[in-house]
Formats: C-alpha cells, structure tokens, sequence
C-alpha cells in the first residue's frame, strides 16, 4: 500500500493546536476505556480509506484508548471463489458454506485480509496483532440454525455457518494490556474442533458486550440511520430504535446491522456509532469531536 501524504500546509499552527485542545475533553472522557470497531465497507477497499482507518486506530491507542478491530471480508471470499470457479449459494442472504467453502473463507479472513490490516497499522505505528476465535479458546461456535422465514417448521442446512455460543475475552484484554492491537477475524470453532464462518457484525457486538466496551463502532458503506424523508438520524436511544424498526423506517439489510447493535447497547456498551466509512478519518471525528458522522445509539 503506498503511503498517501496529508497535505495539511493551508492549516494554521494555531488552528491545529485549537483542534488538539477541542479534542482533549473526549480524550480524558475515553482514556482507558475499550472500542470494538467493526471495519468493512469501502473503508476497506479504498488505499486512501485504509491508510486513514489505520492512523486512526494507532491515535486512539497513543492517546490511551484501546481499540479492538473486527473485520469483515466478503468481497473479497467472493473473488477467490470466482478464480476457484465455485458459485456462491445464498439461502435467506446467509451463504451456504461447505467444507471446500470454508476453506477459502479461512484462507482470506485469517490470512490475506487479516495480514493486510495488521500490516497497515503496524505501518502506521501500532503494533497490531491477528486472531481469529482459535487464538485463546476466543470464540466457541455452533451451527446455526436458520429456519425458513415463510414456515418455521424447516430447517435450511447452510453448512459451517456459526452461531456464537460463548466469547471469552482473555486473550484480548491480555494484548491490550501489554500495548497491542487486537484484529480479529470472525472465525469461531465447534466443539470437534471444525470452523465456523459467522456475521462480522455479530462478532463485534458480542465482543463488544463482553469486553463491557465503551462504545462499538461500525464502520459502514452508508451514512448511518435515516428517517423516511432520507435525513440523518444522529442520536437516537435504543427505544427509539426499536420503534423505527417497528414502523418500517429501518428495514431491508440494515435490521441485521442494527440488530446487532441493539444488543450491545442493551447489553452494557455505553453507545454504539453507525458511522460512513467512505469518509476519511469518520472515526477520530466522531470519537473526538461533536461532529456527527454517522448514527449514535445510546444504551439509555
């Protein structure tokens, strides 16, 4: 990945130490405290988005706070089974994922992928560390059971999917203690030791509510939460929430995302931020600053 300069001359010195000043409040606020961050979308495609995804992640632990990375990885499953000429089966948008299937999946989250963005953050001053649910007994999986949307009495068999049966997060708070940053792959394991491919976004949300995080960010592809009329919604209370999904204004692939996220805000992580990830350095804006750059769900 070549490195992209910040071109920051037409920004005064007194500007920038009046920016660093704003941000000191928030810093104190969150020092010490953990963010699971879930990273998808075109923040992860883009190198401009990569590089300031991963200065992103490295300020917030130099400023002490302790970000703990989730990724995702589907396009990139998708290409490898095109060249490996497989076609993706999809039942219920979950893909049907047998053993050759997961093979690849582990081959591109636990290797390519994952090695990629460890690579960029230690580029970028971190010092970043991969795992997947294997590493520390972290993510203990089941197969999960899908039942067919328009009659519950069937079963689909979507092979070596997985539904999350217990996190322990030890191995975790271990590697942030000693400085390191977490990335993990969701990946868990059963209890014959097979592989389970599960939703990144479940992952980060229980991981979220393990690790009691202080807020849990995704990263996404869309502005955040929007109202019928197409406005950003930019703090709304779990209640409210579940009211918009209630009425039909949060539908479609969003309810999966938000269900997730519903669940750690109910579950003891402070808010949880839907922030777009196609602009550049949304996070640190949305941490450090009272701009809103995406949707905030409190727990309250």
């Amino acid at each position: 990945m070549t490195h992209i300069p910040h071109d920051l001359s037409h920004v005064q010195s007194r500007d920038k130490a009046e920016i660093l000043a704003q941000a000191l409040p928030y810093i104190r606020q969150f020092h010490g405290k953990t963010m699971v961050i879930k990273y998808g979308g075109n923040a992860m495609t883009d190198p401009a988005l990569q590089q300031a995804f991963a200065e992103d992640v490295v300020m917030l632990k130099l400023v002490g706070i302790n970000p703990v990375v989730v990724h995702g990885g589907g396009p990139q499953i998708e290409g490898l089974l095109k060249r490996l000429g497989k076609q993706g089966e999809f039942i219920q948008g979950m893909r049907v994922t047998d053993a050759e299937t997961m093979e690849v999946v582990e081959w591109v989250l636990a290797g390519e992928v994952q090695q990629d963005i460890v690579g960029m953050i230690n580029r970028a001053g971190g010092k970043a560390v991969g795992l997947t649910g294997r590493d520390g007994g972290l993510i203990k999986a089941q197969k999960l059971k899908l039942l067919d949307q328009q009659d519950p009495s069937v079963e689909h068999d979507v092979g070596q999917v997985g539904d999350i049966v217990s996190i322990d997060p030890s191995v975790v708070k271990s590697l942030e203690e000693a400085g390191f940053i977490p990335v993990v792959s969701p990946i868990g394991f059963g209890e014959q030791g097979e592989s389970y491919n599960i939703n990144a976004d479940v992952v980060a949300a229980r991981l979220a509510t393990v690790l009691r995080a202080e807020k849990l960010l995704l990263l996404t592809n869309i502005r955040g939460v929007l109202d019928k009329a197409g406005e950003l919604l930019t703090n709304l209370s779990a209640v409210e929430v579940d009211a918009l999904i209630a009425d039909g204004t949060i539908s479609g692939g969003m309810i999966p995302k938000i269900a997730g996220a519903l669940e750690a805000a109910h579950s003891g992580c402070n808010s949880v931020h839907i922030i777009d990830g196609r602009v550049p350095h949304a996070m640190l804006l949305e941490i450090l600053s009272d701009e809103a750059y995406g949707t905030m769900i409190r727990s309250h």
